[in-house]
Parts: structure tokens; C-alpha cells; sequence
């Protein structure tokens, strides 16, 4: 399976993004905690040099916390400003405007040296579904974007008022044209970055478990009732179909819905919590940036 997805509206969006990174301070850039590398775009930083740089690992909540702390290690080496955070609870983003605020301290610094009360402008980027408009809803206490669970949701750009001298700046989620890399491709289509309608979803379900099975094979096994710790592929499905009485007339698999079940439990974080991307050692971070 090959994935490939670049709609039209993301090549709209990423000119507008040009446009707008005139207008703001600071960038807060939104990754998934579960894939902290493929579900960056390795494009962001180069188009937002020279503005501070923050970068938030959302859905932590269904992330592995050891591999998260692990990976704010790392991103801390490489002189990143990274914090872990859970977009759609309570509390979840307090960490979040003090953040903005040391980032910025030196621009509104200058202004008020001018006799200024500066308002201070954030970009909020990231590719699709990784909890934009989520954050922005939670750090200003409604709802005024927005939000659902798949990616394409959010068209246009919006400004939001957080108080009296914040504003952040809801974009679509940007993907990069090419998606190089398939093994980011897949793991991008995991967390339904790409829509499952543009996807064979049978392959892609295969996919992840065979992944899972390297990552987490004990919480596979528990969660689908599989005993045989060594089934892959198709023969690993059909055991999920059996575990879980998935079952059609004559006691065949019902593969349609095991495939809609496991994406969809991943996705929840209903299989474990599980990170697929481990953290690099310091010294592995050069090959990382250039494979990213």
C-alpha cells in the first residue's frame, strides 16, 4: 500500500499560512504524542524561522508516559521547547499560555519600552487531527472552532481572543506535499491524519498490528483475547474476529468490522497506551533531522 495525500485545500492552506506568519510572534506547533516525529512536518520550521518555536505533544493521554518523557528529554537536547499535554481535558493545557508568554517576554519587552500594550499573536500549525482547534477551545474556555474527529475539519483561518492581549490563530493542519517516507505514511494514516477514505483500510489495519505486535504484543493479546503471540497478518485478524465474536453466517470472520474495531480502539486509546515512535540517544539527532 502506498499513500500518497495532498488535497487541494492543503496547498491553499500552506500559502496562507505564508501569508499570515507576517502577522504572529510565535509558533505553537502540534504533534501526536504516539508518533512524535512522522506527525511533524519537517517543512514548519524553516517556514517559521526566527519566531520562538513551541511544541506541544497532544494526546499524551494515549501515549506510553515513560516514551513521553523520553521524548521531552530529547526534544530538550535539541534546544526545543516541547511540553506534553491533553488538549480536551480540564487542566490539561495550563502549561500553555505561561509558555507563550516566557517565549514572547522579549517582544512585548520592547514594546512597552515604546509605551505599548502588545497583543500578542500565535500561529497554532500541525497536520490534520492532531488537536488544533481542541486546544484553542480549551485555552479559551468555549467553543467557537469547530472540531471533529477526522482530518479536513477546520478550512479557514480563524483568530480567537484568549484575554485581553492573546490572540491564537486556528490553521488547517498542514501535510507536507510528499509523504517520503511511507513508514510516517502509515503511521500518519494510524492516527487518522489521512482519511481512511482515500486508504485500503484491510492493508492498513494489517499494518498496525503487525506493528503493535513489536510494540505491545502483551496488550494485543489481552485486549483481543489472541494467545498466539507469534499470529501476523491476515491469520492474526481472523483470531480478533474470533476472540471477539466477530462473526458472520457460517462462522466466517467479519474482517470489515475487526479492521473498523482495531483502528478505531487504537485511535481511542482503548488498546493501551502506546507510543510506536521511541526517542532517539542524543547522538542519533542529526540522522534523525535529515530523515524526517
Amino acid at each position: 500500500m502506498t499513500i500518497s495525500w495532498y488535497p487541494g485545500h492543503m496547498a491553499k492552506s500552506k500559502r496562507l499560512l505564508l501569508e499570515q506568519l507576517k502577522r504572529v510572534h510565535a509558533v505553537i506547533e502540534i504533534c501526536d504524542a504516539r508518533i512524535p516525529l512522522s506527525s511533524r512536518n519537517p517543512q514548519l520550521k524553516a517556514l517559521a524561522e526566527h519566531k520562538p518555536h513551541i511544541l506541544l505533544m497532544n494526546k499524551a493521554d494515549l501515549a506510553s508516559p515513560g516514551d513521553t518523557k523520553k521524548w521531552l528529554k530529547y526534544f530538550a537536547t535539541m534546544g526545543e521547547t516541547a511540553i506534553a499535554l491533553e488538549a480536551n481535558k480540564a487542566g490539561g493545557v495550563k502549561q500553555v499560555v505561561p509558555a507563550i508568554k516566557k517565549a514572547t517576554q522579549e517582544q512585548v519587552a520592547r514594546a512597552q519600552l515604546r509605551g505599548l500594550k502588545k497583543t500578542v499573536r500565535v500561529m497554532i500549525v500541525g497536520v490534520p487531527n492532531v488537536g488544533k482547534s481542541t486546544l484553542i477551545n480549551s485555552l479559551a474556555g468555549r467553543s467557537p472552532l469547530k472540531t471533529e474527529d477526522r482530518p479536513g475539519v477546520t478550512r479557514s483561518n480563524q483568530w480567537v481572543k484568549i484575554d485581553a492581549y492573546l490572540e491564537l490563530m486556528d490553521s488547517p493542519g498542514l501535510l507536507w506535499p510528499r509523504l517520503d517516507s511511507q513508514v510516517a505514511a502509515k503511521r500518519l494514516a494510524y492516527i487518522a491524519a489521512i482519511r481512511d477514505e482515500v486508504l485500503n483500510t484491510y492493508e492498513l489495519c494489517i499494518s498496525l498490528l503487525d506493528d503493535l505486535m513489536e510494540t505491545a504484543p502483551g496488550a494485543v493479546g489481552d485486549r483481543y483475547k489472541v494467545a498466539d503471540a507469534g499470529l501476523r497478518g491476515a491469520a492474526l485478524l481472523e483470531s480478533i474476529c474470533r476472540g471477539r465474536g466477530f462473526l458472520l453466517p457460517g462462522a466466517q470472520p467479519d474482517i470489515d468490522r475487526a479492521v473498523a474495531t482495531v483502528l478505531n480502539e487504537f485511535r481511542d486509546g482503548r488498546i493501551a497506551r502506546i507510543t510506536l515512535e521511541k526517542a532517539p540517544d542524543a547522538e542519533d539527532k542529526h540522522d534523525v533531522q535529515k530523515d524526517g
